[in-house]
């Protein structure tokens, strides 16, 4: 089993953390929901599958099964990471289940965020989440909701020889919401951005004040993928992959993007979301990429075959090499990407 070779699990408490954002090591110690190992070459592999809208039973559903399994066999990963929309449809359990099954029938560990789709049936949100949770393989911690907002928050730390080169933030978007009587797809809350700057505060200190290159990880963009596209500094972006639908955020900016760029540590945001979309776009030193849509033909996609995204870590390299792979076989997007890049000509 890859569970037991590359995870060091981190029995960390849950506590809170102070108000200020500076790290007390013994009180604001981040909860982890696993600490991840180099492989003896020093590499590590994370597929991220996204929007898979399993219907267990559903024919078209059958198509997407074969869609992950072709890219798991091809790329081997040592960690998956899916990115939400898990399901799509009753029976709600029956679906999640068939969607991860082929993670467990390799051994591949594995965490979630939740999409706005999975709590739209028969199972509340936290009841979809502990069913996830029930699943071998799965890393996810149980939720703290009476603290943060959601369910699907944790942080993966990947290490090597002197301790975690990399951290992945892992952030619950939410459903949707009603604020002020506008509706709207919802967005990471001010909770949720409190923990993750207390969280970011103490790996860096505990790195000699240093900022520990980090990616987050989420389901629905944040309103910057919309404001790189058409804002009054487009010119300063640069895009590499499928533009081919609009960016779908919500309503309201929580400011998670402006959290992260005075942290300094999150270089990389990944989303699912819109499932035309497999693009890399570098908007103000800053990389925002999505992921493959990995489902078949319950929802709309005209991004064909389905695939998934790939990040390849290397042992004491801030950045990550990423690419598209296919369900035929074949990829797309090899890019070597990393912190504070000043053009995507660099990632070749």
């Amino acid at each position: 089993m890859r569970t037991a070779k590359y995870l060091l699990f981190l029995l960390l408490a849950v506590v809170p953390m102070a108000a200020s954002g500076r790290c007390n090591k013994k009180a604001d110690a981040p909860r982890t929901a696993v600490g991840l190992k180099y492989n003896a070459d020093g590499k590590f592999k994370i597929l991220q599958l996204t929007d898979t809208h399993f219907i267990a039973g559903d024919p078209r559903s059958e198509r997407a099964l074969q869609n992950i399994n072709a890219v798991l066999d091809a790329e081997k990963p040592d960690f998956v990471i899916h990115t939400g929309d898990i399901i799509f449809g009753e029976p709600a359990a029956e679906s999640a289940r068939a969607a991860l099954q082929p993670l467990v029938d390799r051994g591949i560990p594995f965490a979630v965020v939740l999409g706005n789709h999975d709590s739209d049936f028969s199972l509340s949100r936290g009841e979809i989440y502990d069913l996830v949770r029930s699943i071998p393989g799965n890393v996810n911690t149980p939720a703290d909701t009476a603290a943060l907002y959601g369910y699907s928050n944790d942080i993966i730390t990947l290490s090597g020889a002197n301790g975690p080169d990399h951290v992945l933030y892992l952030f619950d978007s939410g459903n949707r919401d009603v604020l002020a009587g506008i509706k709207t797809y919802s967005y990471i809350h001010a909770d949720q951005i409190d923990w993750y700057r207390r969280a970011s505060a103490c790996f860096t200190e505990k790195n000699g004040g240093k900022p520990v290159p980090s990616l987050a990880f989420f389901h629905i963009p944040f309103p910057e993928y919309g404001i790189a596209i058409h804002g009054d500094s487009k010119k300063g972006r640069a895009i590499v992959g499928n533009y081919g639908e609009e960016p779908c955020p919500p309503k309201f900016n929580s400011g998670l993007y402006l959290a992260m760029r005075e942290c300094g540590d999150v270089f990389a945001t990944v989303t699912g979301h819109d499932h035309d979309n497999d693009f890399v776009m570098l908007w103000q030193g800053f990389l925002m990429i999505y992921g493959r849509f990995s489902g078949c033909d319950t929802v709309y996609n005209d991004l064909k075959p389905s695939g998934a995204r790939v990040f390849e870590f290397t042992e004491g390299d801030d950045g990550f090499r990423t690419w598209i792979r296919l369900s035929d076989g074949r990829t797309e997007q090899d890019l070597y990407l990393f912190p504070s890049m000043k053009t995507l000509s660099d990632a070749r």
